[in-house]
């Protein structure tokens, strides 16, 4: 469970930031959305492995440079 302690002077609007950015950070929306549709394990390996090929092609050219 998420805390967010609010100090005596401190704005409503931004405790509500703080609990926000606190509850983003947690990853459960992002976890949700994943959770959502089933992907295969093959799928997910041949998307790292694209996603690794891209980063390694933009720090080589990175360096070309």
């Amino acid at each position: 469970m998420l805390t967010v302690t609010v100090k005596e002077a401190e704005n409503l609007d931004k405790a509500l930031k703080k609990f926000k950015k606190k509850f983003e950070r947690t990853g459960v929306v992002k976890e949700l959305r994943k959770r959502q549709q089933f992907t295969k394990g093959s799928v997910n390996r041949r998307f790292e492995i694209r996603k690794a090929q891209y980063k390694q092609k933009l720090r080589r050219e990175e360096e070309g440079e």
